[in-house]
């Protein structure tokens, strides 16, 4: 029996990994990377507090043991559901029940100028990009010629207000004071960075309680953020981020963390797909109207569960409890058992605002401060794939926020990808 997997998140990496189980099976996972990374630390990857290394992990390595797993390296161009075939970009795999996996991407809502000139904030790619970006306008500012162009070089605006906007604004402004008015006097004019982060909801964190949003909101504020509610960005244009109220900024650095859509699966029915381009399923994550297809994770609507009639949060529990249901739902399949319906068990949420400021929303209480931050610590050490990895981020998130000074700020790569050419 050949189950074939596309995407290798944390859907698809906890599907996978259960399936492996069953030697009666043959898993193949797609992927057009070759290796599972945590998006929840990528932001840190960016800001240069962690290395790439520590939140990836090789698939081939993963699953080493694993005798009836095989890896196919390629990114998904079409479904045949008729002959069962995946074509990929290095070549075709059957199946005899396939999985879609493959998550979101960036939305620009159709905005041209942004998608073609801000900096992303989904992949490893994005983070490296992001964070060659800020080093790069780093060094310009200690060149430019004029106030307004270290002004321009050292103005970051951030949109979007959730856990990643919030994250990012945060850990640049702990930067901004306690790394680079020491590296970068010629940064800016007061020798420090502007950091603005907008959102068009009235308030950050959108998902959380009233008592972590406020927190937030104080924090930044705190710490220098300036904090643009009830207004989105409307185009960046000639180096400058114009508003929907008509007001402008001119920066050259515009992070996009503003929403997400699901990716693509060429080769469905349209009547399989749903709001946010997102693949239709029934109570068991089968897609509406396909035989033998399935879709887990971000990229799937389920309305069955009655405590989600409009569909599940796009968060990672969620990923992971839909793949490993879903793997005990296939060996039932095989084995002829009855199905068991998806019920999302809501473990609450949290996001880390800056060093020693966090908020955490359980389904009964909400805490924050710094018992918040040691909680977001240990949640996110320990779905980290790989002991040597999990060593390597407490000891270097040990390191870096006992010396207020990591040493990864280096331009290993350089982009022009968030470069305003119009500017």
């Amino acid at each position: 029996m050949n189950i074939v997997i596309v995407g290798g998140g944390f859907a698809g990496m906890n599907l996978a990994k259960q399936l492996s189980k069953n030697k009666s099976l043959n898993i193949t996972l797609i992927d057009k990377n070759n290796y599972h990374f945590f998006p929840p630390l990528i932001y840190q990857v960016a800001t240069a507090f962690i290395e790439t290394s520590i939140i990836t992990y090789p698939f081939r390595k993963m699953f080493s043991k694993a005798a009836n797993f095989r890896f196919h390296y390629g990114e998904l161009k079409a479904i045949d559901v008729s002959e069962k075939v995946v074509s990929t970009s290095s070549g075709e795999v059957s199946y005899d029940y396939l999985v879609l996996a493959m998550g979101t991407e960036t939305n620009y809502f159709g905005m041209e100028n942004v998608e073609k000139y801000a900096v992303p904030m989904k992949t490893i790619d994005d983070a490296i990009n992001l964070r060659n970006h800020i080093l790069r306008n780093g060094e310009r500012a200690a060149q430019g010629h004029s106030d307004a162009d270290r002004e321009r070089f050292s103005t970051i605006v951030i949109s979007g207000g959730g856990p990643t906007g919030v994250e990012l604004a945060g850990m640049l402004a702990y930067m901004n004071k306690k790394i680079l008015a020491k590296e970068y006097p010629e940064f800016s004019p007061n020798g420090r960075m502007r950091i603005v982060l907008v959102d068009m909801a009235p308030s950050l964190l959108g998902p959380m309680s009233k008592k972590s949003q406020q927190e937030a909101y104080e924090v930044l504020q705190d710490m220098g953020v300036e904090v643009k509610l009830n207004t989105g960005v409307k185009d960046y244009v000639d180096g400058k981020v114009i508003f929907a109220d008509g007001s402008t900024i001119a920066t050259d650095t515009l992070i996009w963390s503003s929403g997400v859509i699901a990716k693509e699966a060429p080769g469905l029915p349209k009547e399989s797909i749903g709001r946010g381009r997102r693949i239709l399923v029934d109570a068991y994550n089968k897609v509406q109207g396909v035989d033998d297809v399935f879709a887990i994770g971000d990229i799937c609507l389920q309305t069955s569960d009655t405590a989600f009639p409009n569909g599940h949060p796009q968060l990672a529990q969620v990923a992971i409890q839909q793949g490993k249901l879903l793997a005990k739902n296939l060996d039932n399949i095989l084995e002829k058992r009855p199905l068991e319906a998806f019920k999302y068990n809501d473990k609450g949420s949290m996001a880390i605002i800056t060093k020693n400021k966090a908020v955490v929303d359980l389904p009964k209480f909400t805490f924050t401060g710094w018992f918040a931050w040691l909680t977001w610590l240990f949640i996110h050490i320990i779905p980290i794939a790989g002991f040597r990895n999990k060593i390597k981020l407490v000891t270097g998130w040990f390191w870096s926020f006992l010396t207020n000074n990591p040493s990864l700020r280096l331009i290993i790569r350089p982009n022009t990808q968030g470069d305003n050419k119009s500017a």
